[in-house]
């Protein structure tokens, strides 16, 4: 069953605000949504991304949220010690587990960490998954799907296998 929400990790994110589309997001069937941790890191370091980030929350392209529950909490910190994750996808996770919802990340070794904490009931969302519903849902067509995919392999080292989305669907 496919979860109406996607608590999205920092890996997903980044790749839309490089190319200053967080409007796909806004967009997309699922909501999405970041925790505080996901916006510490994508805002850091990099002023054109948190300006684009803060203008998608205020849109209501994206949502936001906090890991408060003592269970959110108790997993995220089982999370962190030597796995080498970062706060953005622990906190992702351990949302994502608690609530049931699906999650956006890009990251295997993060990927791996979260379904052997729950099996194979965790939903993940990776880049490609966003655009190819994108697709489906008749937001972008090919065309415009490829081209995305031409400018993240050549301005932002993001690389999709496919040659083009076409070969996805």
């Amino acid at each position: 069953m496919q979860s109406t929400i996607v608590v999205a990790d920092t890996s997903v994110l980044i790749n839309f605000l490089r190319i200053d589309r967080m409007d796909l997001i806004g967009h997309h069937p699922q909501r999405f949504l970041a925790t505080d941790h996901v916006e510490a890191e994508l805002t850091s370091d990099y002023p054109d991304q948190r300006m684009r980030y803060q203008a998608a929350v205020v849109s209501g392209q994206l949502d936001t949220c906090s890991v408060v529950s003592l269970e959110e909490v108790a997993l995220f910190l089982r999370l962190r010690p030597g796995e080498h994750l970062g706060a953005g996808e622990c906190s992702a996770i351990a949302v994502a587990i608690n609530r049931k919802y699906a999650i956006a990340i890009d990251d295997n070794r993060a990927v791996k960490r979260a379904i052997r904490e729950v099996g194979a009931q965790l939903e993940v969302v990776r880049t490609v998954d966003v655009i190819v519903t994108l697709i489906r849902a008749g937001v972008l067509n090919i065309e415009a799907a490829d081209r995305i995919k031409d400018e993240w392999a050549q301005q932002h080292r993001f690389r999709i296998k496919a040659v083009s989305f076409q070969d996805l669907l």
